[in-house]
């Protein structure tokens, strides 16, 4: 009965908590613009990825929204020129990249308002979106890649590191990789779930999630002799961290392969951190995490081969 009660009380709560979506009808083409995008934000809400939300509130609270708040412009009133406007003013202090993620979320606000007969056009898509930065990827050698194992060895990055630069994975898709994903009969990887960062309402959150950023993401690849045995050693570990700590020891990353002796999940932010101060604190040339994709392109475009010798060094 006092189950019962609680679980009666909860619901009760939830009911007297809960706010059903915003509708169309809330929104007005005389509204301004500043609170237009805030309210479509929260309508979108449900459709977009936990993370895409959170990266859309932080572009419109921290620089879109301020800025046209400052215009006093209603939608209605919103002209391509504005829009070009802010691009080139937003030019002068950030990135190509970054403008471009601005006019992303301004296209998909206006192109909601489009669809529901609150603009008869998109004015966005008369702007001229700004270049792309251009990027040169960073390649290590062989040789630089062999003292960067080095200093690796033995700390808790070594394998997520191995995995990364050998696979050519993302961040979240290393720290993202499961148990139940990696076949060591068949000796397969799958990608498909990753765990990311992102800020919602102001704080960050470790985000979870049964996908890939492309069709493209979702593959099997071939488990390695040398990292399948790494794996292996890894998961008896686990195991017996699990018997060690008991019920101390955390359930919520259950089946995650890249956790800590306690059992909670690498965060993907201190990957990264931890990563670079690895490189400085060992005078190695500093690179991204991301960058682990790219640095045998030239020696394994047909074949992992080049690779392989450095797996049983390492």
């Amino acid at each position: 009965k006092g189950k019962k009660r609680k679980a009666e009380a909860e619901l009760a709560r939830l009911r007297a908590e809960f706010e059903p979506p915003k509708e169309a009808g809330d929104l007005s083409s005389d509204m301004l613009f500043a609170d237009y995008l805030l309210e479509w934000l929260e309508i979108a809400k449900g459709r977009l990825a936990h993370a895409t939300y959170g990266a859309y509130q932080g572009l419109l609270k921290s620089t879109i929204v301020p800025y046209f708040r400052k215009k006093k412009l209603t939608l209605r009133e919103l002209e391509a020129r504005h829009l070009q406007m802010f691009y080139s003013e937003m030019l002068r202090r950030v990135t190509p990249n970054t403008v471009i993620h601005y006019h992303a979320v301004i296209h998909s606000a206006l192109k909601y308002a489009v669809k529901t007969d609150m603009l008869i056009q998109n004015v966005a898509d008369k702007v001229d979106r700004p270049r792309k930065n251009s990027f040169q990827p960073v390649f290590l050698s062989a040789d630089e890649m062999q003292k960067m194992f080095e200093a690796l060895r033995g700390t808790k990055l070594e394998l997520p590191v191995l995995v990364a630069a050998f696979y050519g994975l993302r961040r979240g898709e290393v720290v993202g990789l499961k148990w139940d994903a990696i076949d060591f009969e068949r000796n397969t990887i799958t990608i498909k779930h990753i765990v990311t960062n992102a800020k919602i309402d102001g704080k960050c959150e470790i985000v979870c999630a049964d996908r890939a950023k492309t069709k493209s993401s979702l593959r099997s690849l071939p488990l390695v002799s040398n990292i399948r045995e790494k794996l292996l050693a890894l998961r008896e570990q686990q195991k017996e961290n699990r018997r060690v700590c008991g019920n101390c020891y955390s359930k919520k990353y259950d089946g995650y392969v890249f956790v800590d002796a306690m059992g909670n999940i690498f965060n993907p932010r201190s990957v990264t951190a931890n990563f670079s101060k690895l490189l400085e604190q060992n005078g190695l040339r500093h690179i991204r995490f991301h960058d682990l994709r790219h640095p045998y392109v030239k020696s394994t475009t047909k074949k992992y081969g080049g690779f392989f010798q450095l797996l049983k060094a390492s």
